[in-house]
């Protein structure tokens, strides 16, 4: 289920959230980090760990998740072009992980 199905508002900004947010807890597990450690790497408090982990993301904005991956050793790409004819009259957002398609909007 999509953001937009439930009718929550900025469902761009929460979906991007959503898909940085599972690849940082993505890295974590394949490197075998307690909720502690993942805090330690990422300068912030084990609660806001969990608050990452259970998807309570409105304390966390695009850019400070960035900063989380990049703290993880991962390279950020960031790509503007022009729209594509096929969406709405603005742009659009999409999520791109080590090559594979996450989703678009």
């Amino acid at each position: 289920m999509f953001f937009e199905d439930i009718g929550l508002p900025n469902v761009q900004e929460r979906l991007a959230k959503a898909q940085l947010a599972s690849k940082i807890i993505d890295i974590a597990k394949k490197r075998h980090l307690t909720q502690k450690k993942i805090a330690l790497f990422l300068e912030i408090d084990q609660p806001k760990v969990s608050a990452l982990y259970h998807g309570r993301l409105t304390g966390f904005s695009i850019s400070r998740l960035i900063k989380f991956l990049m703290l993880l050793e991962q390279d950020i790409e960031i790509v503007v072009k022009n729209k594509s004819s096929t969406h709405t009259s603005y742009g659009h957002l999409t999520v791109i992980s080590d090559g594979t398609f996450h989703a678009s909007l």
